[in-house]
């Protein structure tokens, strides 16, 4: 289930998250991942937020799927891009061969960790064969709260790599970086692009 703090922050601050990371063009993660993708790819938006990434994928001529666990940015993103997000936690994914891609920027860094091998697994059977995953998450050991009371879950670099290999997945790209978050402190991120093997 969902952490119930983490989710109430992103109800009670879903115009303020979205200010945040509103960009007017995708950035060059997301350019990456799109320029994997076949023509018209189904692609699941996983923990979609605002959903301005499942924006720039539509008008890309993608068909996002996004999906979330707060209904505060869910309903923010409908209102403001009729974009056919819902609700859908990380525990609800039982797609098979649905996707050609997922897109899961930042978002798994809110489960458990024990239940990262889980999740992750669930998203190669989500996807069709060479479907391509994208995953944010930020770098570190342990569980812990940040000052907004959201929970995250840190993993190393090698530790991700070992994770993705051990659910199916073949990396195909790894870029270590730092970036600022909601709540103010700059933290280091590791952002992995890797393919469904056959």
């Amino acid at each position: 289930m969902p952490d119930e703090k983490t989710i109430a922050w992103y109800n009670a601050a879903a115009e303020k998250y979205d200010q945040l990371t509103r960009t007017g063009a995708p950035g060059a993660n997301l350019r990456a991942f799109m320029a994997l993708l076949p023509a018209g790819a189904e692609v699941l938006d996983l923990g979609c937020g605002p959903a301005r990434a499942s924006v720039h994928m539509r008008a890309a001529g993608f068909r996002p799927d996004p999906v979330d666990a707060s209904q505060g940015l869910i309903d923010l993103a409908n209102n403001a891009h009729d974009i056919g997000a819902r609700y859908m936690t990380f525990d609800d994914l039982d797609a098979t061969a649905a996707y050609d891609g997922v897109w899961a920027n930042f978002s798994l860094l809110h489960a458990p960790h024990a239940d990262l091998p889980r999740h992750l697994r669930a998203i190669a059977t989500a996807l069709r064969s060479e479907g391509v995953f994208h995953i944010g998450m930020k770098t570190g050991t342990g569980e812990e709260r940040d000052s907004l009371d959201r929970n995250y879950t840190y993993v190393s670099v090698n530790e991700l790599e070992q994770l993705l290999h051990d659910a199916g997945f073949k990396v195909l790209a790894t870029e270590e970086s730092e970036e600022r978050g909601a709540a103010g402190t700059m933290d280091p991120i590791v952002i992995i692009r890797a393919k469904k093997q056959s």
